[in-house]
């Protein structure tokens, strides 16, 4: 390869320090090396890169367009460099963490903060998902940790669990639903004569899973949890969301709660995480999960 990570560094130092004699300095390098590398440089892409027509060489619009883009190289060079030294003191140079759409996932930005704040350098990824969708990213490889997972895993292991706590579930309507006049305990009779909403299971492998329909009821499927809510709220169909995800809505008026003859029981939650994963930012997430504060600020 003609070009070489040291050849742009020099024409980096160059531009920066006004001087061939102060880059040279600035690389603990003798001028004469620098400009050897620059005219070898120059020579090797056929190219001129530096204007010496005037008392300072300045760099040609080719020079400029070179160390434009390689200082993107150096840049992730130095960025590969420092990973490298990471991941050999335990850090990863990426950590997936999948998170359940019963979370809203702008609670869990206070922890990612106080994450970066250890300046690991460890890259992160967030992604949401719907149901069983959490462990299917885990068990298929696609996350390292499930933030939320709702109930029991499938079978196979090669993870581990430890249970975060239960969600509960309120059957709410639209104020002007027909619904929401209608006699309390509603019957599975009366609801099913109405549209249900539910969100869409997003695993790719394991079986999809539901909640809370009856059997003939026709349905409105949806993307999660917030764009059900939102479907409630304008009348679309009836059926349950996680008494967190609701409060602010029901205290707004946007919906109200009726009482069910057959209610949807509680779920639990679980922090989910691959067993052959134990590196340092993991064992980070997992110590600060721990926390009850941490904990009731994502489930409450």
């Amino acid at each position: 390869m003609r070009l070489t990570l040291d050849a742009i560094a020099v024409l980096d130092a160059i531009d920066r320090m006004g001087s061939f004699a102060t880059a040279a300095e600035e690389l603990h390098r003798v001028p004469s090396a620098l400009t050897y590398t620059v005219q070898k440089l120059e020579q090797d892409l056929g190219v001129v890169l530096f204007d010496r027509s005037g008392h300072r060489a300045r760099l040609t619009e080719a020079g400029r367009e070179l160390l434009q883009e390689g200082r993107h190289l150096l840049r992730a060079a130095g960025e590969l460099e420092q990973r490298v030294k990471r991941v050999a003191t335990g850090w990863e140079a990426e950590l997936r963490l999948v998170v359940s759409d019963l979370i809203p996932i702008d609670r869990l930005f206070p922890l990612l903060t106080a994450f970066y704040q250890q300046q690991s350098g460890t890259r992160l990824r967030l992604m949401t998902e719907v149901y069983g969708g959490c462990w299917d990213a885990l068990v298929s490889g696609r996350a390292d940790l499930a933030v939320g997972a709702p109930g029991e895993g499938p079978p196979g292991g090669g993870y581990a669990t430890r249970v975060m706590g239960d969600v509960s579930f309120v059957f709410v309507v639209a104020p002007d639903h027909p619904l929401a006049q209608a006699r309390e305990p509603l019957r599975n009779s009366e609801i099913i004569q109405y549209r249900s909403v539910t969100a869409a299971d997003s695993s790719r492998s394991l079986p999809p899973r539901t909640s809370g329909l009856i059997s003939g009821q026709d349905v409105l499927t949806v993307p999660d949890s917030h764009a059900k809510r939102m479907a409630h709220e304008r009348g679309l169909g009836v059926g349950y969301l996680p008494r967190h995800l609701a409060q602010a809505a029901i205290a707004a008026g946007r919906l109200v709660t009726r009482e069910v003859a057959e209610s949807k029981p509680d779920i639990q939650l679980v922090l989910a995480w691959r067993t052959q994963h134990a590196a340092r930012a993991l064992r980070w997430f997992l110590r600060e999960l721990q926390d009850p504060r941490v904990i009731s600020g994502l489930l409450e």
